[in-house]
């Protein structure tokens, strides 16, 4: 008896965006586990594996069932996009996990939207950081609201998830607006990356003011750059200052 739950990223889309752990821990999963969407993304990888999905807001539920069906024997991959740990399964699995002490839980990680959709872009990403979602589904709006700011007052490159949904039409105009209001200038280098790794994958490269305005959705990650942010050849770059370093 197994009685082991692998909670597995598997990255932005396809199968040539998976890391080879978890595509090994999706071929030695009796079953998979998790929602729709993503359990027939790694089920396309392995058609012959049980599996066991819920639609959206049933993340305990699925969380609970892959340990209940561990304790009983059996290796579960726990599926999710990107990477587990980001925005991701791992942490409730992790949490419940204190329920079934013989159980083995194992992380494996996964490209997480920000990391893929910066490649896509070129290097957005290459200095300090943050990634905030702006879905105020777990996180109240004003919580939210407070960590724009201080992304925005440090001067930080910011990876933006859930950018907007049918109910949060206006929530990207309301984050770019606190952000220029905070101190980021209207041209600032932005870009826009839509259904990473996926049919009508999409890059663009725009400015804060003209982001405002944009149309976003789930399936969009939105980019905004810090002060030394550039746009050079259809890229954008976020400068590490090895160029400072040269001239020293």
């Amino acid at each position: 008896m197994e009685n082991k739950v692998y909670v597995v990223g598997l990255g932005p889309g396809d199968g040539m965006h998976m890391t080879l752990q978890a595509r090994a821990a999706l071929k030695e999963a009796d079953v998979l586990c998790g929602y729709t969407a993503y359990v027939a993304l790694a089920a396309a990888q392995f058609p012959d594996k049980e599996t066991y999905a819920t639609g959206m807001r049933a993340e305990i539920k699925r969380c609970r069932w892959a340990l209940e069906t561990a304790a009983h024997g059996k290796t579960v991959a726990l599926v999710c996009s990107g990477d587990a740990g980001v925005y991701g399964m791992a942490g409730p699995l992790l949490q419940l996990g204190k329920e079934f002490p013989g159980v083995d839980i194992e992380v494996v990680p996964g490209v997480t939207a920000a990391l893929s959709g910066a490649a896509l872009l070129g290097a957005p990403l290459g200095h300090d950081f943050c990634v905030i979602s702006l879905s105020d589904l777990l996180t109240p709006w004003n919580v939210i609201e407070e960590r724009l700011r201080c992304a925005a007052a440090g001067d930080f490159a910011l990876c933006l998830y859930n950018p907007a949904s049918c109910k949060r039409a206006d929530y990207l105009r309301r984050a770019c607006d606190i952000l220029l209001f905070a101190g980021k200038r209207a041209n600032t280098v932005c870009g826009l990356v839509r259904n990473i790794g996926r049919s009508g994958e999409g890059v663009r490269l725009l400015t804060l003011g003209a982001l405002r305005e944009a149309s976003a959705d789930m399936f969009t990650t939105v980019f905004i750059g810090a002060s030394s942010t550039v746009a050079e050849g259809g890229r954008m770059i976020t400068p590490r200052g090895y160029e400072r370093k040269e001239k020293l």
